[in-house]
């Protein structure tokens, strides 16, 4: 679980939160090259935002928004 305090995240703020990248200016790179989708559906946009409740998948591994 990825506790939140706002309304929302992007997924490139959760790729660095994860570890998935060192840096924000990795994000666009690495939503091209990893297997992420969000609620079941494929994404690619670094800039989706993400809200409690939604289901990340990286790659194999699984996390879920929560406040």
């Amino acid at each position: 679980m990825i506790k939140i305090n706002t309304e929302f995240i992007t997924l490139g703020q959760l790729l660095k939160m994860t570890d998935w990248i060192a840096s924000g200016g990795e994000a666009k790179v690495a939503v091209k090259q990893l297997r992420i989708t969000v609620n079941d559906e494929p994404e690619n946009r670094r800039g989706r935002k993400l809200y409690p409740g939604d289901h990340i998948c990286i790659e194999n591994r699984q996390y879920t928004i929560g406040r």
